[in-house]
């Protein structure tokens, strides 16, 4: 198949989850045009059956903002006619659900028939989703989509909770590709870290509020007082500067390392003894699983999806949000109890391994052919 892929070319988890499902269709023969204003983030190398599309939105004195989803509507209707695509998948509702709506109607008049694969990644419906401002045409978008896809059982809940959708929603989980995250020993890179050999714990996001990254802080610091251990904090965004304010108020900024946006998570988090995932809202959980894939318990909030991937007292622990004491409680449990410890990442792995690409990229493979069926039903 053809396959345009619409997405945020961001370290997020949509854009993530859209890259690599990309890779993973090229590799099983499929040609795949990405379509987004840049390259996405992990997109590193070439490939034979990947194209890189990018979109252009001009500005003009007339506008205040410049019209970016009617340029990338746009350029979905020029990649679609020139490239002879089969389908166009969209991931995330607003915008590129609406645009993809209108490149279809647009295509329609041209006797052009493409069928719209939507998938939704949690804030598009959680945070987005819920604006007066904006719920209306994400509802209509979902509702004009040929088969919409939801990354976990909690969000597909929510969205028809949330909205009067017409059809059913297709839960697809999130994966990791194996051959990637799989747990590297480097005995060099953790000296460096911990050189006397205190415990690491990490997290990673794009440190916005909903991530609650200062309750991770708030985590470490009490297990600080209890056992020797450091923090690596993986990622970048808005609430960066006042992390690391907090870092320096409570005297452990020497023990609390900011890493930046790294490529190379899986590096990082295979030196890594717990993950801390604090978050307020996680439709899924992709950091997560990542931490689990390369045999790190995870120490978490109890929301949305994240206990459909950390297992509460199997693969790490669940807390309410904000309970940094009990998820602090909870990680040393792990940490002063070695057998227990080596049990749970056992756990995590073979829970990550029901997360493969090789289950989940199928998956998807059906939904294009229901799509496509669908698509002829309506011409």
């Amino acid at each position: 198949m053809k396959i345009g892929i619409v997405c945020y070319p961001t370290y997020g988890g949509s854009g993530v989850l859209a890259t690599e499902l990309g890779i993973a269709l090229a590799n099983r023969g499929h040609q795949i045009h990405f379509i987004t204003y840049k390259r996405p983030a992990r997109l590193f190398e070439f490939h034979k059956n990947i194209y890189f599309h990018e979109v252009n939105s001009s500005e003009y004195p007339l506008f205040e903002y410049a019209p970016y989803e009617t340029a990338l509507a746009s350029r979905m209707v020029d990649i679609a006619i020139h490239e002879n695509l089969d389908l166009l998948h969209v991931h995330y509702a607003i915008p590129h659900a609406a645009a993809a709506y209108m490149a279809k109607s647009i295509l329609k008049k041209k006797n052009i028939y493409i069928p719209v694969v939507t998938t939704l990644h949690g804030t598009d419906i959680s945070l987005v989703g819920l604006d007066s401002a904006y719920a209306p045409v994400v509802e209509f978008s979902i509702n004009e989509s040929d088969v919409v896809t939801s990354v976990s059982q909690s969000l597909k809940e929510q969205t028809m909770g949330y909205f009067d959708t017409i059809g059913d929603i297709d839960v697809i989980y999130n994966f990791i590709d194996h051959s990637k995250f799989t747990r590297k020993e480097d005995k060099e890179f953790k000296q460096s870290i911990a050189p006397n050999g205190e415990f690491i714990l990490s997290h990673t996001s794009n440190f916005r509020k909903i991530k609650r990254v200062d309750d991770a802080i708030r985590v470490f610091e009490e297990i600080y007082r209890k056992v020797p251990c450091k923090l690596l904090l993986i990622g970048d965004g808005p609430e960066r500067p006042s992390l690391e304010a907090l870092s320096r108020q409570i005297g452990l900024h020497k023990e609390i390392i900011f890493l930046g946006k790294q490529d190379a998570v899986e590096r990082i988090l295979s030196i890594s003894d717990l993950f801390i995932l604090p978050s307020e809202l996680e439709s899924f959980g992709l950091s997560a699983l990542e931490a689990m894939a390369v045999e790190v318990p995870v120490i978490s909030s109890n929301i949305g999806g994240i206990p459909e991937v950390n297992i509460h007292g199997e693969t790490g622990f669940l807390s309410e949000v904000g309970d940094f004491k009990d998820m602090a409680k909870n990680a040393l449990s792990l940490l002063q109890d070695p057998e227990k410890f080596e049990k749970f990442k056992k756990n995590a792995l073979a829970k990550a391994n029901t997360f493969t690409k090789e289950i989940i990229v199928p998956q998807y493979e059906r939904v294009y052919e229901k799509a496509l069926k669908t698509q002829l039903a309506h011409q």
